[in-house]
């Protein structure tokens, strides 16, 4: 199956990095394709799932157990479906949605897209910060601050492959299993009364809201842009063939990874459940407190140390997955790609600024309702990427003979209605206790959050049945690079007539003036350009006249003799300050047509104590730039 017109390949720095069209025989190829499912199942174990666990467990037992098993079921379903559609047609999620639906539906599906990515970020922030509490006894708005670091571990892991992402989190993955299997036999859960949880019921006022949260906490919309985008890191023949092997072995990738996930899940309401429900601790909401009580309950100190050890990994693992799925939703629906760094700083704070005013404002009290809220919200935003999901893996005319067969589109669109019909349940309740508690001012929210409300309604019931009354139409997905243009090509174009060369006296200059040769040869004139930027050069400027600037002057002329008596036309110019904005100065003032430079090598530190000449150079000349090493 070709892949013909594609769009900039999703992830586009590790796409296709992993070769699995050379391993042979079943284990070696189950291997090889094992990966993405574990970075996308760190996000079914992070800290917003402990706190709607801890909640449902200290609240209603074990009785909501068979709600984790429905999730797990859906979430499997789900991210098959999403590892199908990334196999299958070369796109992500966020590029299947561009390449379907009109630019005002994708800038909205992107918004909600970002809420849930920053919802989902906002649970890691607080976990992080908790955990780095619970070991270490940092306040909580300290561990907040520090959580901004954890920004450039993704782009430091980068470096090294996905394979090595995908060991990392894996490691991290096994930290938190081992803890909660620790936690499990200190607690010993009796397992007749945990088979009774898996029988659906919704005991007590509040068990539908933890249940919703439980849900949004398990099947998030981020993870269904991101599956979709990590299966194409895996190198396939796209045969009948070999694409159906592929799904294949995904799906495989997908129950292994997605069970640890419901087994982690699992222990931390049957934990909450035996050790706090059935000592009338009916309230443990909050994961300090959790925490706290495990150890006078369960009589064993290094209970707590295991259960805060497993939260730092949970909320380290899912940070580099939430960076992941900014980076396909803001590219693949906005064909904008920005820094990696920059992409990673902008949702941390937006997870980071109210983290830090409900924490400063309200008191550590309020982290607990913070994290179940957060899932409360991914939740709320499950249709609006499942939905599209199932219509794409759906449509015989884009997925040919791997469009889903009617049992899992009956099976995908029951789960769909599941987690719809509960959050339009939530929602109704949410806003007509909003009225209630407004009173008089019941208008307020008549005007502001029932508009809001009816309009996303609205937005819901178009891209569910749209595609079924007018059929999808094709919109040009396009690529995040400018469209190739006509390569004008001219043999006949002279040699650079007027060239100027930045020298610095190192051993680099023989390496910059022999290009700038190659570049004119005899014909052209040649400007020999020297910065001093000494303290007393950049005050004082041409007024200067101490031993470096003599120096660099006689050293100038003497580059400048030896050029002229082998033939060449060159003239010196010595500059005083700043090179940045000296030497593009120089340069315009020659009236150069090419300027020639050495590049050191400097990167990241050495760029930040050096300065980056080169870069500001090139911003600030319309001329063209050689960079030669």
């Amino acid at each position: 199956m070709a892949k013909n017109n594609q769009p900039t390949a999703s992830l586009s720095e590790v796409h296709e990095s992993v070769d699995t069209t050379k391993q042979t025989g079943f284990w070696k190829k189950l291997f090889s394709f094992l990966g993405p499912a574990y970075l996308v199942s760190v996000g079914y174990m992070d800290p917003g799932n402990w706190a709607t666990d801890i909640a449902g467990g200290s609240q209603f037992g074990y009785k909501l157990i068979w709600v984790l098993l429905m999730s797990n079921l859906m979430a499997l379903l789900l991210q098959s479906l999403s590892a199908r559609l990334g196999i299958v047609r070369g796109l992500d999620l966020a590029q299947a949605s561009r390449a379907t639906y009109p630019r005002w539906i994708n800038l909205i599906l992107y918004f909600l897209a970002e809420i849930a990515i920053a919802a989902c970020d906002l649970a890691e922030v607080v976990g992080m910060a908790i955990g780095l509490q619970l070991l270490f006894g940092l306040p909580l708005l300290a561990g907040v601050a520090i959580s901004v670091l954890d920004t450039f571990l993704i782009l430091f892991l980068m470096n090294y492959g996905i394979r090595k992402i995908e060991a990392f989190i894996l490691s991290l993955v096994a930290i938190i299993g081992l803890s909660f299997l620790a936690e499990m036999i200190i607690a010993k859960p009796v397992a007749s009364e945990i088979a009774l949880g898996f029988i659906p019921s919704l005991p007590g006022h509040g068990a539908l809201y933890i249940a919703i949260g439980i849900i949004g906490a398990t099947v998030m919309p981020h993870n269904l842009y991101l599956h979709s985008s990590l299966v194409q890191t895996r190198k396939i023949r796209h045969t009948p063939d070999k694409v159906k092997k592929a799904i294949r072995f995904n799906v495989f990738d997908s129950v292994i990874a997605l069970n640890l996930a419901f087994f982690v899940n699992a222990a931390i309401l049957i934990l909450a459940a035996s050790t706090f429900y059935k000592n009338g601790l009916f309230e443990i909401a909050e994961i300090q407190d959790a925490h706290k009580m495990l150890a006078p309950l369960l009589g064993n100190e290094f209970a707590p140390i295991f259960f805060a050890v497993a939260l730092i990994a949970s909320g380290q693992s899912s940070t580099i997955t939430g960076t992941l799925a900014g980076q396909i939703v803001m590219e693949g629906y906005l064909n904008l790609r920005i820094q990696p760094w920059l992409r990673r700083l902008i949702t941390r704070l937006i997870a980071i600024i109210p983290a830090f005013l409900i924490i400063y404002f309200f008191g550590e009290k309020m982290t607990g309702d913070m994290l179940v809220l957060s899932q409360v919200i991914l939740s709320m935003q499950l249709g609006f990427a499942t939905i599209p999901l199932i219509h794409f893996v759906s449509d015989k005319q884009k997925m040919g003979g791997f469009a889903i067969n009617n049992t899992l589109k009956t099976l995908a669109w029951i789960s769909a209605t599941i987690i719809v019909s509960l959050n339009v349940k939530l929602v109704y309740e949410e806003i007509m206790a909003f009225i209630q508690a407004a009173g008089d001012r019941s208008w307020i929210i008549m005007l502001t959050v029932v508009p809001l409300a009816l309009f996303a309604l609205g937005l819901l019931l178009y891209i569910t049945f749209n595609p079924f009354i007018r059929g999808f139409r094709s919109y040009k997905v396009g690529s995040t690079h400018p469209q190739k243009q006509p390569l004008l090509l001219d043999p006949q174009q002279p040699k650079y007539n007027r060239i100027a060369v930045a020298v610095d006296f190192s051993n680099m200059d023989s390496v910059a003036i022999n290009h700038a040769l190659a570049q004119g040869g005899k014909t052209a004139a040649y400007l020999l350009i020297h910065i001093v930027e000494t303290a007393g050069a950049k005050i004082l400027g041409r007024e200067i006249k101490d031993l470096e600037t003599q120096s660099d002057e006689q050293s100038l002329k003497e580059y400048a003799k030896d050029l002229n008596l082998a033939g060449y036309s060159c003239e010196t110019e010595i500059g005083f300050g700043t090179p940045k904005k000296e030497i593009p100065r120089m340069v315009e003032q020659f009236n150069a047509d090419i300027l020639v430079m050495g590049g050191h090598g400097h990167q990241t530190l050495k760029d930040w104590v050096f300065g980056t000449t080169i870069s500001q150079v090139r911003h600030r000349l319309r001329i063209p730039v050689l960079i030669v090493r």
